[in-house]
């Protein structure tokens, strides 16, 4: 295991076996405004996940799991470098009468154990950007099926805020996190002949000091719009956005 891997595993191991409540406060004030992505993404995934094989690629303790075995799913997997999450989430599948159609494996998400056009759909949540993305590209390309889709939500290195906050919190992520850049997400042409994108977040960032407002919603919603209308009208904005959901298919065979 390299040192990178094992740092990765013991950083997460901590995480998910201890007290999160000084990462979960310090994350707060962003991920206020993250609705339009995570139900723009859980849509995604409900559009390709019935009666499919699924994989969650850096699954954690699985946010999305459960919910496409619960949605009809033919069977999940999730994968994960952290042992204390994957037992965590093996526990929890079978408390909630889900074992029978899901299960949870420690796993180097850069060197899958799968064997090749194993699964239609492949997801995840926050993964990539922790990963040398040519190995996981290529994983990635090589265990879905000819027409299969990987959808992942990812992080962007461009903003200048964003930016100045991760240097200013170091303690909450990795050494070796790397939000994405475009030429990282130009770099997954390299193995699937189709690569969607969508971008959130520009305008609305300005409303995280506003999160415990009466009308802090309805602020977002019409941030949202707002972003939706610079990104379209402005394309050269899209760097600058906070995430951006990535679907990928075509995958070409190496």
């Amino acid at each position: 295991m390299s040192t990178k891997i094992t740092k990765e595993k013991d950083f997460h191991n901590q995480v998910f076996d201890g007290d999160n409540t000084a990462r979960e406060i310090a994350n707060e004030k962003f991920y206020s405004i993250t609705e339009s992505l995570i139900n723009f993404y859980r849509d995604k995934l409900l559009a390709s996940h019935k009666d499919k094989q699924v994989l969650e690629y850096g699954c954690g303790l699985s946010a999305y799991s459960y919910f496409l075995a619960r949605e009809g799913a033919a069977f999940v997997r999730g994968i994960d470098i952290s042992d204390v999450a994957v037992e965590k989430a093996n526990v929890k599948a079978e408390q909630e009468g889900l074992a029978h159609k899901m299960e949870f494996l420690v796993m180097d998400a850069e060197k899958l154990e799968f064997s090749d056009n194993t699964f239609d759909l492949i997801c995840g949540n926050g993964i990539l950007h922790h990963l040398d993305l040519h190995k996981s590209y290529r994983e990635l390309a090589r265990t879905i099926k000819p027409d299969g889709k990987a959808i992942f939500t990812e992080p962007l290195g461009h903003n200048p805020l964003i930016n100045w906050y991760r240097n200013r919190t170091p303690n909450i992520r990795t050494e070796d996190e790397h939000p994405l850049m475009m030429d990282d997400i130009h770099l997954a042409s390299q193995y699937f002949g189709k690569v969607e994108t969508r971008y959130f977040f520009l305008a609305t960032l300005a409303l995280s000091p506003f999160r415990k407002a009466r009308f802090f919603r309805n602020m977002v919603s019409a941030c949202d719009a707002i972003d939706r209308v610079l990104f379209r009208a402005l394309p050269f904005l899209r760097k600058h956005a906070w995430m951006v959901v990535m679907t990928m298919s075509e995958p070409k065979k190496k």
